[in-house]
């Protein structure tokens, strides 16, 4: 338990950041997750909405500092690797 009036109102901070943080991760995890299903679907124009819409949420998180920015990077990029790998697998069959 808190000792001073200082410590508690961090305390209080914290729970708050907490269920914030807790909130947007839990959003662009769901996004992320969308967009891996929209692009093993095949269907590019929905895959490339997925992907558009995860990102940004991801780089939402991360101005928040939610998530690391060399995360949010990450992440992103893989996104978009695998969308253009989809994109490109047709056209080398």
């Amino acid at each position: 338990m808190a000792n001073t009036a200082s410590a508690a109102k961090r305390h209080r901070q914290s729970l708050k950041r907490k269920l914030r943080n807790t909130y947007v991760k839990a959003e662009f995890r769901a996004a992320i997750k969308a967009a891996r299903e929209a692009t093993a679907s095949g269907d590019a124009a929905k895959a490339k909405e997925a992907v558009k819409a995860a990102t940004r949420l991801i780089d939402r998180a991360a101005s928040k500092g939610v998530l690391h920015s060399k995360s949010a990077s990450r992440l992103v990029g893989r996104l978009s690797h695998n969308l253009d790998a989809k994109k490109a697998a047709p056209a080398a069959k």
